[in-house]
């Protein structure tokens, strides 16, 4: 009776050596697990096929493994299930796990690539505008974790670039850097030494704030940094699902001021652009 409410993830933690991927949300967790199960589990199937299971475990759905566990009853049958199924449900293709911070969960993946996942889904959805989720706000793949302390993340990050950055591979990059629930990092020290290791494996490698080829995600939490590298962060909106479905013309809208150099030379005329930029940035300052 006086047993306490267990954490989102079932008593397993976020902690270095994980892959998955990382979901922010606004305040409603519970929704927000159940939304990445099924949105997940779609695009799973399409690119991986169906999740095998054994023939004694049901197959459940996001809503089913976070329900609320205020019978006792039901909470010790669904305990003496998890440990029956326990080997199962380790190889589970998503699982989630307490992230360490609120508004954020983590689903830990196995047997895929996070960033192919993502890209997909986000890429689809960019294109069909079809808006699939109500409370997810960002879906970050998360490639790799290691400690979160400098040394560490130096040593991970040497050898993490690799695939990316190493010659002859080479690219335009950004670092974007989020830390939550930690106050011993330095935003400033971090960007400058991951800059500087993905500097020595090609010289080549330039940073581009605007439209680069590959951004770095940082995202910490606690001790443990999470790190990915992805295409299209800009195009996609931050990996934003509600922002990459809107048209257009909403962009537009709600923000004139931001369109890229590319959609500027599809909506403006090139003897128009100057006057179409003062008419804007006017437009701005009134707002």
């Amino acid at each position: 009776a006086g047993r306490a409410k267990r954490p989102r993830g079932g008593g397993r933690q976020l902690e270095a050596g994980m892959r998955g991927i990382l979901i922010t949300c606004n305040m409603n967790e519970r929704k927000c697990v159940g939304e990445a199960y099924s949105l997940l589990g779609e695009y799973g199937d399409l690119l991986y096929g169906p999740e095998q299971f054994s023939d004694h475990e049901e197959r459940l759905s996001g809503s089913e493994r976070e329900e609320d566990e205020d019978d006792v009853e039901a909470a010790l049958k669904k305990e003496v299930g998890q440990i029956r199924a326990s080997t199962e449900q380790k190889l589970r293709r998503f699982q989630s796990v307490e992230s360490g911070a609120n508004n954020v969960v983590f689903i830990r993946t196995r047997g895929i690539e996070p960033e192919n996942l993502v890209h997909h889904i986000l890429k689809d959805m960019h294109a069909t505008k079809k808006k699939k989720t109500r409370v997810i706000l960002r879906m970050l793949p998360i490639s790799g974790t290691c400690k979160a302390f400098m040394e560490d993340m130096k040593k991970y990050t040497e050898t993490f670039f690799e695939p990316w950055f190493k010659a002859p591979n080479k690219g335009t990059f950004q670092i974007v850097y989020k830390a939550r629930n930690n106050s011993h990092m330095s935003r400033e020290e971090v960007i400058k030494e991951l800059a500087g290791i993905v500097g020595s494996l090609n010289p080549e490698n330039k940073v581009d704030l605007n439209n680069p080829q590959y951004t770095i995600v940082v995202e910490i939490i606690k001790n443990v940094c999470c790190l990915s590298v992805v295409r299209d962060y800009v195009l996609f909106r931050k990996y934003n699902l509600q922002e990459v479905v809107k048209s257009n013309k909403e962009e537009t809208q709600q923000n004139p001021s931001n369109l890229t150099e590319e959609q500027n030379s599809k909506v403006v005329k090139p003897e128009a652009e100057e006057e179409e930029k003062s008419s804007r940035e006017v437009k701005q300052e009134n707002k």
